[in-house]
C-alpha cells in the first residue's frame, strides 16, 4: 500500500494553504478597518468559516547583528508561549539557527514578538531589542522560507539597536499528517521491526479514546493489511490514519497531553504534532515559559514544556498568589509580565491574605493608608519629584511608548503631570465611532469582564460580601443593576491614567463614596479578608443611554491615589472615547455596570476572565454590543 502522494499533490496542497493563509490575511484586514452587519443587525466579529484551516510554520532564527559584543540570547513570544534559544559566545553576531514550529490558525495568534537580551555578570538578562512581524504576512511573501533581516528597537526610544536575520515557511500538511502517524505508530512497535500487528495497532486505538474508532478497528487493519498476512508497515499505516484523519476522526485524545481535541480534523492532527515535538524534546528552542522576561531567566512555569495553559487558570496562579501578575495581550494575544516590586508583593500578601493582616487593618491600618497616600500625592506634586520620570520611565521601559505622548519630557515639571500625561489626537483609535450601540473600553488597563456578577465573585472577586448595593451605594437606586454585567478595568503604574467615556449617553450624576484606600492589585481582590471595591473611596457617575439604558460607571481610589478627577460636569452629553476624568498617582480601577441583559460582552474578553486572567487592552477597543439592537 503506498502513500497515494505525489508530488503534485503535495504541491497543490501547499499551494491551496498559501491560497488560505492570502485570502485569511485579507480578510483579517477587512474585519480589522471596519465594523460590518449583517441583514439581522448584528455586529460581524468572526472570518468566515469557509476559510477555516490550519497550518505550521516553522520559524527560525539564524542569528543578529549587534552594536556591541557581549553574550546574547533571543526569546520568541506567540499567543500564549514563549520560547529560548541558547546563550550564544561573547560576540557582535551571535548565530542561534534555532527552530520553532508555530501553529496558525483561523481564530488563533498571529502576531510574533523576537527580543533580544544581552546576558553577563554585570547587566544580567537585560532586554536590548526586539521586533515584531505577522507570521501570515511573512509567509505569504516568503513562501519559500527566504531569510529576512529585520530591524531591533530599543524597548525605551525605538531607536535600531541592530538586525536579526530569520526565516519562516509553511510545513507540507500532507508531510505534517504522515509523519505524526508514522512517529506515534512507533510507539506501539514494540519489537522494533517497522511492523505493526493487529494486536499492538489495536493498543494504539484503545489510546486514542475513541469507541467509535474501536469498533472499525479491524476494518482500518484490514484497509492496511493488503496481502492479509496479519500485519502492515508502519509507513502503510500511517499513511492510511492521516486519510483517516481528515475523513472521520478516530482520535479524541491528545495521546501526549491527554487534552481534548477539536472537532477540526486538521486541527488536531496538527496540535498533536507539536505537542508530541515539544513533549519529546525534538526541537532547538526551549518552551514551557508564559513571557519573554521568565524565558531570559529560564523560569519554567511547569516543568512538561508542552503544558497547555488552557487547561487551569493561569490567572489565579499568577496573580493573587504568586510574585508576578500575566495578563494576556488582547491586540497580539500573547502572554505579558506585569512588573512589580517583589517586596511590595510580598507586604501585600501579608496584609491582604492572612488573618493577621486583616486584624492590622481593624487596628489602624486604614488610616496608616490614607496618610501614606496623602503624603505620597504631596511628594509627587514637588519640583523634586520630577526627577523619579527617568527612573520609572527605564523601569517600565518596554511598557510605556513615548512616541504616543503629546508632549516631549522635559516638558513635565512634576513626576504627578508625568502620570496624567495626555496622549496625541488619534493615538487611541475609538471602534465603531459612529456606532452608539457598540460599547468601548474605557481605559490602558487590565480587563476582566463577567455576564454576570455572580459569575465575578466564582472567577474573580473572592471579597466578604461583594454586592452591586455595596458598589453603588445607597443614593444611587441599584435595582437596576443588581443582576447586571460587570467590567473592571484594572490601571497598573504605568498605564495611561485617563479614562474614557465607554458608552454615548448623558450624565446624569455624580455620587462621591468615601472609603479606604487598600491597593486595587489582585492580590488585594482576591483576598477573603477585605472587600476593595466596596470599601475604597469611589465615585459613581450614572449615563443614561438609549442603547443600553443606564450605566454605572464607578471610578474606584487606590492606595497612593490622592484624588480621583472628573473632567465633565452633571447634564453634559458625552460620545463614547471622550476623556472622562484621570487618576493622580498610583494603580487604580474602573468598574462599569451595566444594566441585566443589555449587553453582549465580546467572547474573547469573557473567556479569559472565566480563565481568571486579565485582558491588555486600550482605550477604544471593542467592549460589546448592545442586546437591545441585535434583533
Amino acid at each position: 500500500m503506498g502513500n497515494g502522494n505525489s508530488r503534485e499533490a503535495k504541491g497543490s496542497r501547499r499551494s491551496r494553504l498559501i491560497q488560505k493563509l492570502q485570502k485569511f490575511r485579507t480578510h483579517r484586514r477587512h474585519l480589522r478597518s471596519r465594523c460590518s452587519r449583517n441583514s439581522a443587525g448584528v455586529v460581524n466579529q468572526k472570518a468566515v468559516t469557509a476559510e477555516d484551516f490550519s497550518g505550521i510554520a516553522l520559524l527560525t532564527l539564524i542569528g543578529a547583528d549587534m552594536k556591541f559584543k557581549d553574550k546574547w540570547l533571543a526569546c520568541v513570544s506567540f499567543g500564549e508561549q514563549t520560547f529560548r534559544t541558547e546563550i550564544s559566545d561573547t560576540t557582535e553576531k551571535p548565530i542561534w539557527n534555532s527552530e520553532k514550529k508555530l501553529l496558525l490558525e483561523k481564530n488563533g495568534p498571529s502576531l510574533v514578538r523576537i527580543s533580544v537580551f544581552e546576558t553577563n555578570k554585570l547587566s544580567r538578562n537585560k532586554i536590548v531589542g526586539y521586533c515584531e512581524l505577522d507570521i501570515f504576512d511573512f509567509v505569504v511573501q516568503e513562501p519559500e522560507s527566504a531569510s529576512k533581516s529585520f530591524d531591533l528597537l530599543d524597548p525605551t526610544s525605538s531607536k535600531v539597536v541592530g538586525t536579526i536575520s530569520l526565516s519562516c515557511a509553511i510545513e507540507d500538511p500532507v508531510e505534517t499528517e504522515k509523519r505524526f502517524a508514522k512517529r506515534i505508530l512507533s510507539i506501539v512497535d514494540y519489537n522494533e521491526d517497522g511492523q505493526l500487528s493487529f494486536s499492538e495497532f489495536s493498543d494504539l486505538i484503545k489510546a486514542f479514546g475513541n469507541l467509535v474508532a474501536a469498533k472499525k478497528k479491524e476494518d482500518l487493519f484490514r484497509a492496511a493489511d493488503l496481502n492479509g498476512d496479519g500485519v502492515v508497515t508502519i509507513d502503510e499505516l500511517a499513511a492510511l490514519l492521516a486519510l483517516q484523519q481528515e475523513k472521520e476522526p478516530i482520535i479524541n485524545n491528545c495521546p501526549v497531553c491527554g487534552e481534548a481535541q477539536l472537532s477540526d480534523k486538521l486541527n488536531a492532527m496538527i496540535h498533536m504534532t507539536l505537542c508530541f515535538d515539544e513533549g519529546t524534546g525534538n526541537q532547538v528552542m526551549t518552551g514551557g515559559f508564559l513571557t519573554d522576561r521568565q524565558a531570559s531567566y529560564g523560569w519554567m512555569f511547569k516543568l512538561s514544556e508542552w503544558t497547555h495553559l488552557s487547561t487551569y487558570d493561569v490567572g489565579l496562579n499568577t496573580g493573587s498568589s504568586a510574585s508576578h501578575i500575566v495578563v494576556i495581550d488582547r491586540k497580539s494575544k500573547r502572554l505579558v509580565e506585569e512588573l512589580i516590586d517583589s517586596k511590595i508583593v510580598l507586604s501585600m500578601r501579608a496584609i491582604y491574605q492572612s488573618k493577621i493582616g486583616l486584624r492590622l487593618m481593624d487596628q489602624g491600618a486604614k488610616e496608616i493608608l490614607q496618610r501614606l497616600s496623602e503624603k505620597q500625592g504631596k511628594k509627587m506634586n514637588s519640583a523634586e519629584s520630577a526627577q523619579k520620570i527617568r527612573s520609572f520611565l527605564e523601569f517600565f521601559k518596554d511598557q510605556i511608548n513615548m512616541a504616543e505622548v503629546k508632549y516631549p519630557l522635559q516638558h513635565f515639571k512634576t513626576f504627578n503631570e508625568f502620570f496624567i500625561r495626555e496622549l496625541k489626537p488619534g493615538a487611541r483609535p475609538i471602534a465603531c465611532l459612529n456606532r452608539n450601540d457598540v460599547a468601548v473600553c474605557a481605559a490602558d488597563c487590565r480587563l476582566m469582564a463577567f455576564q454576570s456578577v455572580e459569575d465575578s465573585t466564582r472567577f474573580w472577586i473572592k471579597g466578604r460580601k461583594f454586592s452591586i448595593r455595596g458598589l453603588l451605594g445607597k443614593s444611587v437606586h441599584p435595582n437596576a443593576f443588581l443582576d447586571g454585567s460587570l467590567v473592571i478595568f484594572r490601571l497598573a503604574p504605568q498605564d495611561y491614567h485617563r479614562f474614557h467615556v465607554p458608552v454615548s449617553g448623558i450624565i446624569e450624576k455624580f455620587v462621591d463614596l468615601s472609603g479606604s484606600l487598600y491597593t486595587v492589585n489582585p492580590i488585594a481582590v482576591n483576598s477573603k479578608y477585605c472587600n476593595v471595591f466596596t470599601e475604597n473611596k469611589r465615585t459613581v457617575a450614572i449615563i443614561s443611554t438609549a442603547e443600553f439604558g443606564k450605566v454605572a460607571f464607578v471610578a474606584i481610589g487606590a492606595t497612593m491615589v490622592g484624588s480621583i478627577n472628573f473632567v465633565r460636569k452633571e447634564g453634559e452629553r458625552v460620545k463614547k472615547g471622550d476623556e472622562l476624568g484621570y487618576f493622580s498617582f498610583g494603580g487604580s480601577t474602573v468598574i462599569c455596570v451595566f444594566e441585566k441583559d443589555s449587553i453582549r460582552i465580546d467572547e474573547d474578553l469573557l473567556v479569559n476572565s472565566g480563565r481568571s486572567l486579565e485582558t491588555l487592552v486600550r482605550v477604544g477597543m471593542q467592549l460589546g454590543v448592545s442586546t437591545r439592537t441585535l434583533g
